[in-house]
């Protein structure tokens, strides 16, 4: 049967509730076309929860890789993990939240954490923010006893090639990771030998994993929210205490604004501070994060890939950083080639068209979030051009665009937040930086048990975030027109 072009017919209807977006064996988004659905989804109701055909898969475990952890754990709790050194790591921050024992088992390449029930919990949440995951195709190769090929060599050799054009740097200094969670994870490794204990500073509200990374596998991730006095805050930490490293996206998701990195910088680089970027909502498309960052940690998931159906990361290191050589060192040192190579195929492939698309991304984006901001249903519209603009045209390059990613409020948001999201004929679920558009409830994916805290900072409950794809534009807007005027 023919693949759904979502492109041109979205699933969106409540009748599409669980289906792979796209329609992959490896897709890495599912569709929640009702806000209910997120809703229930978040509180693990059975009718929404068992019609899930797939899911982000740091936070839902693929059917083939669960299949693959019963292969080797059976009736226990067990989780695949790419090396040995993963595995063990996950065994000892099971062993520091918990005080459970875990046991690793290697078979055809992947190495299976293994705990008790009350240990569980811990497993799954190394999964998630540590990011150093099996993914669904190297799952499915340990299921056939299939071993990597000189395809995915050659494959990562040419996403290194791809990517060091993109970033200037050498393509030794690009370090792929299976995902870009572990991307932050292998930075935030590299920034913690080079300072020993010390916590790490992030800039702007995040989005949810990258802070929890640092929390809970760094040594205290501090969160300064307030992009109006970043720069000031950041000198009144730096004065209290010495730090490893800042972290920051550029722009922030799901804000959509930028920290002041020309006011920030001279700080860190004064008191020797690694600064650690995320470039995905932008892309090096349009940013050259370079400018500022020591190290850039990105997705190759999102927009690199475009295709919703492979997950990636990379770190690369920025040769013109004073910390170069150092950081170089320490990456080189720990890294381990855990892309696998059939992800790298696909990734080395869509990285080759992704300049031209996020040209479209680009032209789509600036007026998708332009017409919302002038209608009258709607009150703000979050969008790079608007937000700290002077400070996203700091690293904005000569010839870059403001992304396509943008979050909306609408007026009386209480009562119209839902009704615009269930008629908004678009893809609905998590991810971005698909070629297709897709939109969710922000808030409530990353932020359902902390809704009052996430509102403290500034970002509402009913949020609604779009990563708007490369469609007629004409016809894409009648989409959200439609979805409006309900």
């Amino acid at each position: 049967m023919t693949a759904r072009n979502l492109l041109t017919d979205p699933r969106w209807r409540a009748e599409d509730l669980g289906f792979p977006l796209p329609d992959s064996l490896h897709a890495v988004s599912v569709a929640l076309p009702r806000w209910q659905d997120v809703v229930d989804y978040e509180e693990h109701k059975p009718d929404v929860v068992n019609r899930l055909q797939c899911g982000y898969p740091r936070f839902v475990i693929h059917p083939l890789v669960a299949a693959l952890a019963r292969h080797i754990g059976g009736d226990q709790p067990c989780l695949p993990f790419p090396s040995a050194s993963t595995a063990q790591r996950c065994a000892h921050f099971i062993s520091a939240h918990t005080g459970e024992r875990s046991t690793i088992a290697e078979q055809a390449g992947v190495f299976g954490v293994m705990t008790t029930p009350s240990g569980g919990a811990a497993l799954r949440a190394f999964w998630q923010h540590a990011g150093v995951i099996v993914s669904s195709r190297k799952a499915e190769a340990a299921l056939d006893n299939r071993s990597d090929d000189a395809d995915g060599d050659s494959a990562r050799r040419s996403l290194r090639r791809q990517l060091a054009t993109l970033y200037d740097c050498a393509d030794t200094d690009v370090f792929l990771t299976p995902t870009g969670m572990a991307a932050q994870f292998a930075a935030l490794r590299a920034v913690m030998a080079r300072r020993p204990g010390l916590p790490t500073v992030q800039l702007g509200f995040p989005y949810v994993d990258t802070l929890k990374l640092q929390q809970k596998l760094g040594h205290g991730g501090i969160l300064l929210h307030d992009l109006s006095t970043i720069a000031d805050d950041v000198r009144a930490v730096i004065a209290r205490q010495p730090l490893a490293a800042c972290f920051g996206e550029i722009p922030c998701n799901p804000l959509l604004g930028s920290p002041d990195l020309a006011a920030i910088s001279p700080l860190l680089r004064q008191h020797g501070i690694a600064f650690v970027a995320d470039d995905v909502m932008a892309s090096p498309i349009n940013v050259d994060a370079g400018r500022f960052a020591d190290l850039v940690a990105t997705s190759l998931t999102k927009f690199v890939a475009g295709t919703c159906d492979v997950m990636g990361g990379a770190v690369l290191c920025n040769p013109r950083s004073p910390l170069y050589a150092e950081l170089h060192a320490l990456l080189t040192a720990q890294h381990e080639e855990l892309l696998w190579g059939e992800d790298a195929v696909v990734l080395d492939a869509q990285a080759r068209t992704f300049p031209d698309r996020m040209t479209r991304h680009n032209a789509n984006g600036l007026l998708i979030a332009e017409r919302l901001r002038a209608h009258p249903a709607v009150e703000r519209v979050w969008y790079p051009k608007w937000e700290y603009a002077s400070c996203y045209e700091a690293v904005r390059r000569q010839d870059g665009g403001w992304g396509s990613l943008l979050s909306l409020l609408l007026k009386r948001a209480d009562q119209a937040a839902a009704r615009f999201y269930d008629n908004l004929a678009v893809c609905k679920g998590p991810s971005l930086g698909t070629a297709f558009t897709i939109a969710c409830p922000f808030t409530l994916l990353a932020h359902y048990g902390e809704l009052d805290w996430a509102e403290s900072c500034g970002v509402s409950r009913y949020l609604i975030r779009v990563s708007v794809g490369v469609e007629d534009a004409e016809d894409l807007w009648q989409r959200f027109d439609r979805g409006l005027g309900a």
